[in-house]
C-alpha cells in the first residue's frame, strides 16, 4: 500500500510549536491549496484546507523560520480522524 501526498499552498496560519511529555517538538500549521476548475467556459477558483503537524528537529525549523502566508511544499502521508460528538 502507499499512502503519500505532495501540497504545494500558503500557510494559513502561524506554526504552533509544543512539546510532548516526553520532550519530542510537535508543531501545527494549516495550508490553504488553491484549486481551479472550469465552469461554463470560466476558470473559478477552489481552495482545500489541510492541518499539517511536523514533529522533530521539522517542527522547531518551520516554528522558527515559517509563518502565515508563506508559500510552502508538503510532503508526508494523509491521516484522517474521526470524532464522536456526545
Amino acid at each position: 500500500m502507499l499512502n503519500t501526498v505532495v501540497l504545494i499552498g500558503y500557510m494559513s496560519r502561524d506554526p504552533e510549536l509544543r512539546y510532548s511529555a516526553n520532550g519530542t517538538a510537535v508543531t501545527n500549521f494549516g495550508i490553504a491549496v488553491n484549486r481551479g476548475f472550469k465552469s461554463k467556459d470560466e476558470s473559478q477558483p477552489d481552495i482545500d484546507f489541510f492541518n499539517v503537524v511536523c514533529w522533530t528537529k521539522l517542527a522547531e525549523v518551520v516554528a522558527q523560520y515559517m509563518s502565515k502566508g508563506r508559500l510552502v511544499a508538503v510532503q508526508g502521508r494523509l491521516q484522517s480522524r474521526n470524532y464522536e460528538y456526545n
